[in-house]
């Protein structure tokens, strides 16, 4: 089974340093290169072509969440995951509207971290907890507690086993649409992940039955 490549992004050398050597505890990532700035990270995704971005967000020259919105665009196949100290709502919203896969704290266990990465290089979306939290608050006075017929509908795929490109190409609609639909759906029934808001909504009568 090929090796999730993984570009780790952050200003400061240790930290960078250290990240690297924590993935490289996994048999199946490969750290394939660091990148000190958002410029930096561009010229090595093109160059690299990596799964995964592990991306930080306030960096000089270009930061994350810059970067992020323009690896995206050149390469929509390259999943960013944001890794940082930072969890206010202004940061948090810029890295998910620039098409931000995940996005996690720099305190987040090392298990989780693993997992996070992987689940990313599929496309699924990924939130430390208290970005969650702070998510689903943004939310919850904007949007009302049903789930509309297109959340559904990517909720079901989501059920199937679907990554977030899958249900794209099912759906006609964009990779970054499908993760906005799951984020209000994450806020509408209280979960983190999509694992909990499949096996709520099925608890609800809102999906059949696996």
């Amino acid at each position: 089974m090929r090796s999730v490549r993984v570009l780790v992004v952050d200003d400061h050398p240790v930290v960078r340093g250290g990240i690297e050597g924590l993935l490289a505890t996994a048999d199946d990532l490969e750290v394939v290169g660091g990148a000190a700035d958002g410029r930096e990270a561009l010229d090595a995704v093109a160059r690299l072509r990596p799964d995964v971005v592990l991306m930080d967000l306030r960096m000089p020259v270009v930061d994350g969440a810059t970067a992020t919105a323009e690896i995206r665009r050149a390469h929509p196949e390259v999943h960013v995951l944001v890794l940082t100290t930072y969890e206010t709502d202004a940061d948090i919203v810029r890295a998910v509207e620039a098409g931000a896969t995940g996005y996690l704290l720099k305190d987040t266990p090392l298990a989780q971290l693993l997992d996070a990465v992987r689940a990313a290089s599929r496309g699924e979306t990924v939130l430390a907890p208290p970005v969650a939290a702070k998510w689903r608050a943004r939310l919850r006075g904007s949007v009302q507690e049903s789930l509309t017929p297109r959340e559904l509908q990517v909720l079901g795929s989501v059920s199937r086993g679907s990554t977030n490109a899958e249900i794209g190409r099912e759906l006609f609609i964009g990779e970054a649409t499908v993760k906005t639909h799951l984020l209000r759906t994450f806020a509408k029934l209280g979960v983190d992940d999509r694992t909990h808001a499949v096996t709520i909504a099925t608890q609800r009568g809102l999906l059949p039955p696996p």
